[in-house]
């Protein structure tokens, strides 16, 4: 058990599901702390029953704290955790800042547990998409050594925040009224459109997003020979990620096989029935914190090739639930 646990970003999209996952699953820990930007602190907040009022995330904020969860953007993270970590604080973070620092584990509880028991400073939970492709490729690689992964996503508005979800509830409404929206998470509309990019442009024509996918799979499956290309696409669906994934490993693995690994991998969940149309769908898999396994075939283009699609709650095994995981991992072995 934790003395004290702060949680960062606590009025934010992924931060509210972090108060209702520590909530439900009764975290152990006898004193919480929620912290936000100066705009949100002094507001309420209920929890386990309780009136809490938002403090002011500052650098003086983690005198006491044991157990820091932070959910905030990258410069957030890169300005005030490092004084958590100083004043002798376990930071779990959710942002992209740290997440390829060699001195920063990066963890999928169900994948590398030990890196984050063994971890001396800030823990970082990976970016959503990277998160249930790596759950997907895990009993593949473990099982027949994955050597290339081709993969797409279809990424849902959530993750590009709050603002992403009002900008596609927004923007429908004034499109399919003939009216013009001034889009403030996209550089696009969303609204009826699919948008190729997510992130910055990077190297050799890849996204931010893109290089995350390739460089956090290599570093959480601990293989950096691992060949990754990944298109990612923005959609107009509200949450859940999905990903088609075409995978080579080094021996053949039938369809079958791939159903059995996925069906005794913890966290994942198969529904695979094309025949009657059954296959894991944003809107059936929306609040679980399950990734969600379908489609899965024989690549016909490669003799040593397997195809599948995968879904999952962005919010939530993507996010909060993540980092969540980790934090009972380290609560258990206290």
């Amino acid at each position: 058990m934790f003395e004290s646990v702060a949680v960062v970003g606590a009025t934010g999209a992924v931060g509210t599901i972090i108060l209702k996952l520590l909530e439900q699953r009764d975290f152990p820990a006898k004193q919480f702390t929620f912290l936000a930007s100066a705009r949100s602190a002094g507001s309420t907040l209920k929890f386990k029953d309780e009136d809490y009022t938002v403090k002011e995330l500052t650098k003086d904020c983690f005198a006491g704290i044991e157990l820091v969860i932070a959910s905030t953007p990258d410069d957030t993270a890169a300005e005030f955790l490092p004084a958590a970590i100083q004043a002798g604080a376990k930071v779990i973070d959710e942002s992209g800042y740290f997440r390829m620092k060699p001195d920063v584990a990066l963890v999928v509880p169900e994948i590398n547990p030990d890196a984050a028991l063994n971890a001396k400073g800030i823990i970082s939970s990976p970016n959503c998409s990277t998160t249930q492709m790596v759950l997907a490729l895990k009993p593949l690689h473990d099982a027949a050594t994955v050597k290339r992964v081709v993969v797409s996503t279809y990424q849902a508005t959530s993750g590009a925040g709050l603002q992403g979800n009002r900008d596609l509830e927004a923007g429908s409404r004034a499109h399919l009224a003939g009216e013009t929206y001034e889009y403030k998470a996209f550089a696009h509309p969303i609204a009826f459109n699919a948008i190729p990019q997510i992130g910055s442009h990077k190297e050799a024509g890849y996204t931010s997003e893109e290089m995350k996918m390739v460089y956090e799979t290599r570093k959480i499956l601990g293989d950096d020979s691992i060949q990754i290309s990944a298109t990612c696409v923005r959609i107009p669906v509200s949450n859940c990620h999905s990903e088609v994934i075409m995978v080579e490993t080094e021996r053949p693995v039938s369809p079958e096989e791939a159903r059995d690994l996925f069906s005794n991998f913890p966290g994942l969940t198969v529904v695979d029935d094309l025949g009657n149309g059954v296959y894991p769908m944003p809107s059936t898999c929306d609040g679980s914190d399950e990734t969600f396994i379908g489609r899965i075939r024989k690549d016909i283009s490669h003799p040593n090739g397997l195809t599948f699609w995968c879904v999952s709650d962005n919010l939530r095994k993507g996010a909060a639930t993540n980092a969540v995981q980790i934090a009972e991992l380290l609560a258990k072995h206290r």
